[in-house]
């Protein structure tokens, strides 16, 4: 799919690649596996060190000023690490993304190019116990005290929620019964002693990012850190949601590839009843069906980060996109255990903590089923804001003119 980048994409893939390859250690993999790791700070300094943090930032901040179609194909290679590391390469690009469009000079100075440089690690935290799709629901409170605000309430499902210095968090600043879409508002947290890790999840896969749930005992927060406008928290949130879907679709490209090189190598080995089992249609169709599936997904994911880089409304791209890269994922490493048998469900082979990892990319940053609901609302205001498109083809029915049989109530 090489046909999709231009020379400089090129380079920054081979440059990563090569990150990945010799500078992240297997035991690091296995360590945060076994939970032995909690957040993974040397791996997050080792991508600094080599400016592979917050790619598409201005460079005056420490970034490198290239486009998502660019990012994305980072993110790619990174997604064969599985789904915590890959959290946590795409974090600075996350709350990255709010100083960049909604920031002050001031915090861009202080915090933005303090995140690429590794000096402090990010987090966002937008889910509360209360809900998760239902973000404009949320309880967590700030209320004005002179120059501070005093943030109270909790998060929780907070990658990061353990090991992070700096919150990306939305809390509730607008008076009761105000609609939440106009009473919540962004702030920048510092952890202190008041912000206190609850619970650390034991998860079924993504295991060392230090996922918990937080606690906010009346953390004064200074004014100077409201990000964007009071009570305009949804703007924020509504950009946000950018760089998740596009992070997590395309880490998802990166994590199916992955398991599906490992089951393809394994059937070239593998023999049976006197063949390779690649031999067989049962085996191999599944490969076909899954390297299709992939080269589609990374195709709807670059038509997704071009769109982004455009200008033009990427809403529905990126929905697409985080919803099928990320089914396609699920599916293709499915498959690739099928396609293995017995040994692809042992830790002989990292499929299985792949397919435990890829589980969650249905759900978080938006489950797939809001996904749905995104692409149809923004598909039907698109076509009925333009109209036809072309050739009316209605028009083309044999009784195309029987307007008394067109009911439509």
């Amino acid at each position: 799919m090489d046909v999709l980048f231009d020379e400089r994409t090129r380079a920054l893939v081979e440059e990563v690649r090569r990150f990945v390859r010799d500078e992240v250690p297997a035991e690091l993999l296995r360590r945060m596996d076994r939970e032995e790791v909690r957040f993974a700070k040397d791996f997050i300094r080792a991508a600094a060190k080599k400016n592979l943090l917050g790619l598409r930032f201005p460079q005056a901040y420490g970034g490198r000023g290239l486009p998502w179609t660019s990012e994305v194909a980072a993110i790619e290679e990174v997604g064969v690490l599985g789904t915590a590391l890959g959290c946590n390469y795409v974090m600075p690009s996350i709350v990255g993304e709010s100083l960049v469009a909604f920031g002050t000079e001031e915090q861009k100075k202080k915090y933005l190019s303090a995140i690429i440089r590794a000096e402090l690690f990010c987090a966002e935290a937008l889910t509360e116990p209360r809900g998760g799709s239902d973000f404009f629901g949320a309880a967590c409170k700030a209320v004005a005290d002179g120059d501070h605000f005093v943030l109270t309430g909790q998060k929780r499902f907070i990658v990061g929620g353990e090991g992070a210095d700096l919150f990306l968090v939305y809390a509730r600043t607008a008076a009761d019964g105000v609609p939440g879409h106009k009473g919540l508002s962004a702030f920048l947290v510092e952890r202190d002693d008041r912000l206190k890790v609850e619970y650390l999840y034991h998860l079924m896969g993504t295991r060392g990012g230090g996922t918990a749930r937080i606690r906010f005992d009346e953390v004064r927060v200074p004014a100077n850190n409201l990000v964007g406008p009071l009570n305009g928290g949804a703007m924020v949130f509504n950009r946000m949601m950018v760089p998740e879907r596009l992070t997590s679709a395309a880490g998802a490209v990166g994590l199916g590839r992955a398991a599906l090189e490992v089951a393809a190598r394994y059937t070239e080995h593998r023999r049976a009843f006197g063949q390779k089992i690649r031999e067989f249609q049962g085996v191999s169709f599944r490969v076909a069906e899954s390297v299709t599936r992939m080269d589609a997904a990374r195709a709807l994911l670059y038509t997704a980060a071009r769109q982004a880089d455009s200008g033009a409304d990427p809403r529905r791209l990126v929905s697409e996109a985080k919803k099928f890269c990320t089914e396609a994922c699920w599916q293709t490493v499915n498959d690739a255990m099928q396609a293995m048998g017995g040994i692809g469900y042992t830790d002989v082979y990292p499929v299985e903590r792949l397919l435990r990892d890829a589980r969650l990319s249905l759900i978080w940053t938006g489950t797939n089923e809001v996904m749905n609901l995104l692409i149809q609302h923004e598909y039907y205001k698109e076509l009925l804001a333009r109209g036809p498109a072309g050739r009316d083809v209605e028009s083309d029915a044999a009784s195309a003119d029987a307007e008394s049989e067109k009911v439509f109530e």
